[in-house]
């Protein structure tokens, strides 16, 4: 038998004929990001039709890698990482995802970012499949030389299963140009020849594409305008909240306060600030480059971190990380809409608490799509040497977010569901087609 997860979350038994039961850690019940991610697998399955028959292929990695990072620290000792590179799937082309550095990066993270990253990659229609990894480590702690060897090393290590044409890392939390500059040498070297396009996310003097910084915050504020026309909301009116103040949130609320809105509250590691007025978004972005937080703000008030959930606000940006929105907070939100910045940043009780109140969700795996699409522009551009405007790009990255956006709300009237599941309907579709018409080897 295998186990999954019912609506509530609670575990349920899944007859499975041939008794090939999941492997513990692959199991809905044990409720990390992973569990998260088959619960979401679980509610589009009755959807797939026909294709349900290769479901169980969504449930389990291709391929998941662990590898042990030994660096010499600056003051002679020899310390230990642990790093993740799993490839979810691969059917519709090379793996592709970023690569974090975080003192709570665990495999459950790691496998739910590629599995998602699969999804996020199929709805837009860029052909890759999914992939993640990541190292189990504050890099704040790491002297600049400390955190290139371990770059270095890490890229070393799971240089076995990336590539230009086999699986493409790009940057997320906690990492950057730099460290994409340093991972994409590091292969180089071992290669014995210059592969630019082996991550993505580079600095542009390395291949790296234009607008490609800005691209996923520029994503989250394009299908916000296109759900807003959907709901009857003017955007120029609108009152926004942002949890998160990086690449993401701090580039979407930009782009939001430039169309009119006003950013009421701002969240991040540091602490929460508010001003119902608005807050002068470019001052604050430029005390956070100097500060490291939002903390210490002058030109706003501060709240407490509870009471960030209950801003009175139009539209919520969750932009930080995992499981934000929960049963414990999602009562709380005063929202209309919800864009998912961050990954997985909703819990399945808080979707089904938000869609009981009528708060329309834009799910990660198309809200912040933005990313991943000019990482494909990028690839496309080391592949052909040929590189093109920034005006070109954004142009590029607008419509194909558009046009996704508008299937997948098709799909959610069409088939009465939330846009969640309309998404993974699309993605799952277009991963197990797929899976089907390439067939099983040998």
């Amino acid at each position: 038998m295998n186990t999954s997860s019912s609506a509530s979350g609670h575990a349920v038994a899944v007859s499975n004929p041939y008794g090939h039961s999941l492997p513990s850690y692959l199991q809905s019940d044990q409720l990390g990001p992973w569990g998260v991610y088959l619960q979401q697998v679980d509610r589009v399955i009755p959807y797939l039709g026909h294709l349900a028959r290769w479901a169980e292929t969504l449930k389990r990695p291709k391929r998941a890698l662990i590898v042990d990072v030994p660096i010499e620290m600056d003051n002679g000792t020899i310390a230990h990482f642990e790093g993740y590179r799993v490839q979810h799937n691969t059917s519709r082309g090379p793996g592709k995802g970023g690569v974090r550095f975080h003192q709570d990066v665990t495999l459950s993270e790691v496998m739910a970012l590629s599995a998602w990253m699969s999804v996020k990659n199929a709805a837009v229609n860029v052909p890759y499949g999914g992939a993640k990894g990541g190292i189990r480590v504050d890099p704040k702690t790491l002297s600049r030389g400390e955190l290139e060897r371990m770059t270095r090393r890490y890229t070393s290590e799971i240089g076995i299963i990336i590539g230009p044409t086999k699986d493409i890392p790009a940057p997320d939390v906690n990492t950057n140009e730099q460290i994409m500059a340093w991972m994409m040498d590091t292969y180089s070297m071992n290669e014995g020849a210059t592969a630019t396009g082996v991550v993505t996310g580079k600095p542009v003097d390395l291949g790296g594409s234009l607008g490609r910084r800005e691209a996923t915050g520029r994503g989250v504020y394009t299908v916000g305008v296109e759900a807003a026309k959907h709901i009857g909301m003017d955007v120029s009116q609108a009152r926004v909240a942002v949890q998160g103040f990086g690449n993401v949130g701090g580039i979407a609320a930009k782009l939001f306060a430039q169309a009119g809105a006003r950013v009421v509250a701002v969240q991040d590691h540091g602490g929460s600030v508010y001003r119902e007025a608005g807050l002068d978004v470019p001052a604050l972005l430029a005390h956070v480059a100097k500060q490291g937080s939002v903390a210490g703000f002058a030109q706003a008030e501060v709240i407490a971190h509870a009471a960030f959930w209950e801003v009175d606000c139009d539209i919520l940006i969750p932009a930080a990380l995992e499981q934000q929105i929960n049963a414990g907070n999602a009562h709380r939100i005063k929202a209309r809409m919800v864009i998912e910045g961050a990954n997985g940043p909703t819990t399945p009780e808080a979707d089904d608490i938000l869609q009981s109140r009528n708060i329309l969700v834009l799910p990660d795996v198309i809200a912040n799509a933005g990313g991943v699409t000019v990482s494909y522009f990028e690839w496309v551009q080391d592949f052909s040497s040929f590189f093109w405007s920034e005006d070109e790009i954004n142009a590029r990255l607008v419509r194909i977010m558009q046009e996704a956006f508008a299937g997948v709300w098709a799909v959610a009237q069409e088939k009465k569901v939330s846009l969640r599941t309309a998404t993974f309907i699309v993605a799952c579709t277009r991963i197990l087609r797929a899976r089907e018409l390439r067939g099983l080897y040998p």
